[in-house]
């Protein structure tokens, strides 16, 4: 890295992997470097300093209208020149010494590598040009000449001006490399930290099949894999998570030579098939790791697998810059202009303003209809709709409360809806523009055309830290790396049901008796959905395993609390071959559910396959801080059969420090509290169920939802009861629930109680950290009197 100032950044970062990390076991590519002094000599030889400086004088910075025009003739400048005598005699030399030891002749990449390029701070990435499968010495210098040439490409010129480099302070040397042969293999990119949010926790492998053109360009779907970091250094099993992209196009090698690539389309059979094998990912992991801590800086990466030796490479590393400063976190306050009159009110989920369209959906059968920016009007949403709601910036429904499947699925999705409207069916029709603004806090209001409204940022600089711990509910693993970016303290319940039900898909017991299962459209969904498996059980325990280790990764080492599955019977039956095995029954929210399944036999082995996803999280990735809680535990002696069930299926509680923890949301659980304690190392409680259970009433009817109040005195005793009974015993309580962010005097509430911990929907999370903290500072001056 000493010899940057000659040879770039690129080149520097080529012959330092060569000489420190080869040692190492990683493999990188072997070539030579022309140097910028070269470059230099190319432009004095043919004058060509003042002839460039004259036109880029002549750049109107300011608009930059002719640009195009002054790079073209700077590149034009160049490319009609020839190279001094002793530079291209040195280059010569370099080539035929490399393609004897090769034995054959040889082909390289030809890469641009500018003084000022991969530096922590500028890294000029896909700035200038490079060429790949060059052979033949006359190849060779036109490339180069093209490399120089591109120093002056319209986008670098732009990129100077915008970093404050100088155009003629910045040198070109070129790389010569010798071509790794991932035209009949596969290439692509890592990056040491995870690179939208910058998680550090992580390693991201992404890639498809043939030269990596196609990923550097972002031009394929590919392939994506997540390394877990400590697992790697424990050499334990360090992918926890990977999405099989379709890899549409490949780039292969032409006819010929020179720039001597072409596109085309990849078999079908290929894009099925992940680029690497979960021991090639291990290996690049490990290599990553070391290239890494030998910088000190998180780092771009490119590999290439050779598909004619098989052999992986390192063929470049440079910083990443990206998150080499840290992005503020803000929060986003909403105010309309005008004043209305609403066509329609409910209960507000999410605290935006949204206009769009209105599309209304009976059923599933209307989802074609649905565009990307509609607004979703139903008389109830069910889980079926998933896929379908994800197009919509809103939910407006006749039916349901602040806690129904809408609800719920509005938060996930980070927009906002209006629930209980018990009219929008009627009032609002197909095409109509509406404005849905869930601004004013508990109330939800829908106005009809587009209004105007206020959009406030406030910069979170400095987040109150609180005594009592402030989590996530979370049910979506894929947005668990921003919000682990957000200030918490882990996550109090990890809902596996949206899991099952948004990745896998399918019943478990229609996986273990999938032999049995009649041969119809649903199996065949099945078999698509597990064509990888040969072993149908496998494909639930994998598939699960990875969506709960890369929520475990994210906010690792911090606690992640999942709860075991909770769906009820007419939820189950809906997953793919539930029917076969589900009942109906006339109250599903008090049926077959939660605890009673897992012992029963119409689930156990079910169960089995939950737990066994568990283990592996825990056992074979490493990733300890994954805790489990049991769902609506109706009794005591039902707490033992799920412990001992657990315990034959290899998850004992305290064994590798496992903590179990219990759902608390039945009256039952806090009357018999003390002997919960003694079985349970926490409580958390639901304080939906809980509250709908001690009031007697249906927390879904949009009739009665006006009666469902957490503040009501039954539930705050019922609560405060329950932590004073659990602290006696030593055991943690939480709570899970969006009304200490609705409601600062329940929140107050809950830390007089001294509760530990509270979690929160991540739209209310910034809220509510701020009302524990108004909480605690007026808690205090209470204790102090």
């Amino acid at each position: 890295m000493q010899d940057l100032a000659k040879v770039g950044g690129k080149n520097a970062s080529l012959g330092e992997m060569i000489q420190k990390l080869t040692p190492l076991g990683v493999n990188v590519p072997g070539g030579f470097a022309i140097t910028a002094g070269a470059y230099y000599d190319f432009l004095s030889y043919n004058e060509l300093n003042n002839k460039i400086q004259v036109e880029l004088d002549m750049l109107d910075r300011a608009t930059l209208d002719n640009l195009p025009q002054v790079g073209a003739r700077c590149r034009d400048l160049i490319l009609k020149a020839t190279f001094p005598e002793k530079v291209q005699r040195a280059i010569a030399d370099a080539y035929y010494e490399f393609v004897a030891a090769e034995g054959k002749v040889a082909t390289f990449a030809v890469r641009s590598s500018a003084t000022a390029e991969d530096s922590p701070t500028a890294s000029f990435a896909g700035q200038h040009d490079s060429f790949l499968n060059v052979s033949g010495l006359d190849n060779l210098l036109d490339a180069v000449q093209r490399c120089y040439a591109s120093l002056f490409n319209d986008r670098a010129i732009k990129y100077r001006m915008d970093n404050g480099f100088d155009d003629m302070q910045v040198g070109q040397s070129v790389g010569i490399q010798l071509m790794v042969r991932a035209d009949k293999g596969s290439a692509g990119v890592i990056f040491t930290i995870e690179p939208e949010t910058g998680n550090k926790n992580l390693i991201y492998v992404t890639g498809a099949w043939g030269l990596g053109e196609s990923v550097v360009q972002g031009a394929v779907n590919t392939d994506e894999f997540y390394l877990f970091k400590p697992a790697i250094e424990a050499d334990k099993r360090s992918l926890i998570y990977s999405v099989l992209g379709n890899k549409q196009q490949m780039v292969v090698y032409g006819a010929g030579s020179g720039k001597n690539t072409t596109w085309k389309e990849t078999p079908p059979a290929l894009r099925d098939q992940y680029v690497l094998t979960d021991d090639e990912i291990s290996t690049l992991g490990k290599w990553s790791l070391s290239i890494e801590r030998h910088y000190d800086l998180p780092m771009d990466i490119e590999w290439a697998k050779d598909g004619l030796s098989g052999k992986l490479y390192i063929v470049q590393a440079r910083p990443e810059t990206v998150h080499s400063t840290n992005r503020e976190l803000v929060l986003k306050e909403y105010k309309l202009s005008t004043r209305e009159t609403p066509l329609l009110t409910g209960k507000a989920v999410g605290r935006s303003v949204v206009s769009g369209k209105v599309s209304i959906v009976k059923s599933l059968a209307d989802g074609a209809k649905v565009e990307a920016g509609n607004i979703i009007v139903a008389d109830i949403t069910n889980p079926d709709w998933n896929a379908l709601l994800k197009k919509a910036i809103c939910i407006v429904t006749n039916k349901g409360g602040r806690t129904s499947h809408a609800s719920i699925i509005a938060r996930e999705l980070g927009i906002p809806a209006v629930v209980g409207t018990m009219a929008a069916t009627e009032k609002l029709v197909d095409g109509q523009e509406i404005t849905v603004s869930c601004a004013g806090g508990d109330e939800g209001y829908i106005y009809n055309g587009k209004l105007n409204w206020e959009e406030k940022e406030t910069t979170l600089q400095s987040i109150a830290r609180t005594k009592t711990k402030p989590m996530f509910i979370l049910a979506d693993p894929q947005k668990a790396l921003l919000y682990a970016s957000y200030p918490n303290q882990g996550v109090g319940l990890l809902r596996m049901e949206f899991m099952i039900s948004n990745s896998l898909q399918v019943h478990p017991m229609a996986l273990i008796k999938y032999n049995e299962l009649p041969d119809d459209k649903e199996k065949k969904q099945i078999d698509a959905l597990t064509r990888h498996y040969i072993d149908k059980k496998q494909f639930f325990v994998d598939k699960l395993a990875q969506s709960i280790a890369l929520v475990a990764a994210a906010f690792y080492p911090k606690e992640v609390i999942v709860r075991m599955s909770d769906f009820k019977t007419n939820e189950y039956a809906k997953l793919l071959g539930g029917r076969l095995f589900e009942q109906e029954e006339e109250n599903p929210m008090l049926g077959f559910r939660g605890a009673s399944r897992y012992y029963n036999e119409r689930y156990r082995e079910g169960f089995g396959l939950e737990c066994a996803a568990i283990r592996k999280v825990r056992n074979e990735m490493l990733l300890t801080n994954v805790k489990v809680m049991i769902p609506f535990c109706r009794t005591v002696e039902e707490g033992k059969k799920v412990l001992d069930v657990m315990s034959s299926f290899g998850l004992e509680r305290k064994k590798n420090d496992l903590e179990v923890y219990v759902m608390a949301e039945i009256p039952s659980n806090i009357l018999l509290a003390a002997e919960f304690a003694t079985l349970f190392d926490g409580f958390s409680i639901g304080s939906n169920d809980l509250t709908q259970l001690t009031l007697g009433l249906d927390r879904d009817s949009a009739i009665v939802s006006d009666l469902f109040n957490e503040n009501d005195a039954s539930v705050l005793y019922l609560i405060r009861r329950l932590i004073e009974v659990a602290h006696e015993h030593g055991v943690k309580v939480g709570l899970c629930g969006q009304a200490p962010s609705d409601y600062p005097d329940f929140a107050r509430f809950l830390v007089e109680c001294g509760i530990d911990s509270i979690s929160f929907n991540p739209d209310a999370l910034m809220r509510g950290i701020e009302n524990i903290a108004l909480a605690e500072a007026e808690v205090k001056v209470v204790f102090n009197t």
